[in-house]
């Protein structure tokens, strides 16, 4: 308990000794664009193929069960709610996590093991200027963006669906569409996926911070950050997801 006491300690500290980087001084700019690249134009593909997939999936799903009730005209609803609200930045966070954060883990390990951030340290160049606060801000920016583009593929698709295999009138699917899924859930939805960027990006650059052991020890930073960042952004889901709810329902 105690060390898990002095880790979170760690991290807090870490966190805010990067945030502090992003302000003062500036993050410079070709840092930034360079991690913005990395973390969102290379995840593009990716988000978009998630996005049809997920959106086709539920289009099938929902569409057997509103069939039942003659309600078939709910599927881009429902499937652009669900997307907007919880799948798109859960769904993004990770597929994301397992491709930018793990290599913010691993490579920031490599450097910490092989002593290339003493070296830094050594030419007055400072590791959280320098590596930790552009991939952190990058990925704060860039998730929100992803989630809208899952958002948007997925709800091509249960169109698609929709229109092709339950007949639906395309007026009732665009209709039941603006009726159910607002402005509000989207921009709910795009601060899940910039608290997740924050979560994925800053335990990664902290678990490979504290790497030690050489290969050994690169390999496990990585895993551990993966993991780490996978079950917080869950924890953190619910509990947001929640304060959500309630404050739109008051």
């Amino acid at each position: 308990m105690e060390r898990t006491v002095q880790l979170v300690g760690h991290y807090m500290v870490f966190v805010g000794q990067s945030l502090l980087r992003i302000a003062h001084p500036r993050v410079d700019l070709r840092l930034l664009l360079a991690q913005l690249e990395f973390v969102g134009s290379r995840s593009f593909v990716i988000a978009v193929m998630a996005g049809i997939m997920v959106g086709g999936i539920f289009g099938f799903q929902l569409g057997e069960i509103f069939a039942i009730f003659g309600a078939e005209s709910l599927i881009g609803a429902s499937t652009g709610f669900a997307l907007a609200r919880e799948l798109a930045p859960i769904v993004g966070s990770f597929l994301v996590t397992a491709r930018a954060g793990s290599a913010m883990a691993a490579e920031i390990a490599s450097m910490k093991v092989n002593e290339q951030i003493d070296s830094m340290r050594v030419m007055s160049v400072d590791p959280f200027s320098y590596l930790m606060a552009p991939r952190i801000l990058a990925s704060m920016i860039a998730m929100p963006l992803i989630a809208i583009v899952m958002v948007f593929a997925g709800v091509v698709t249960s169109f698609v669906v929709g229109v092709t295999f339950y007949d639906i009138d395309v007026a009732d699917f665009f209709s039941r569409l603006e009726w159910i899924v607002d402005t509000e859930d989207l921009f709910m939805g795009m601060q899940k996926a910039a608290l997740f960027g924050f979560v994925f990006s800053s335990i990664g650059c902290f678990e490979g911070y504290r790497a030690r052991g050489g290969a050994k020890g690169v390999g496990r930073a990585t895993t551990q950050a993966v993991v780490t960042s996978y079950v917080t952004i869950l924890v953190l889901d619910f509990f947001i997801t929640y304060i959500q709810f309630k404050f739109q329902s008051n």
